[in-house]
């Protein structure tokens, strides 16, 4: 297997090796080919775990948006 920087082209939906399309058009980058291949799913797992982390999660315990603290009072 190619060593180096791989990236995933979400223009032509495949892996790129550091000389392809534009940093804007990709993920990246990964250690491997198989890595960079898996791209979407690894975004898929992290946004799953991001809205399940109470971090992150502006609802309160009934499921309704938490009210926020306006420091103008509107």
């Amino acid at each position: 297997m190619a060593s180096g920087e791989w990236y995933w082209c979400l223009r032509h939906h495949a892996v790129e090796p550091y000389e392809g399309c534009r940093s804007e058009e990709r993920l990246g980058p990964y250690a491997t080919q198989e890595d960079a291949a898996h791209a979407l799913e690894k975004v898929a797992e992290r946004n799953e775990e991001y809205d399940h982390d109470p971090r992150f999660n502006d609802l309160d315990e009934n499921g309704e948006p938490e009210s926020r603290w306006n420091p103008l009072g509107d």
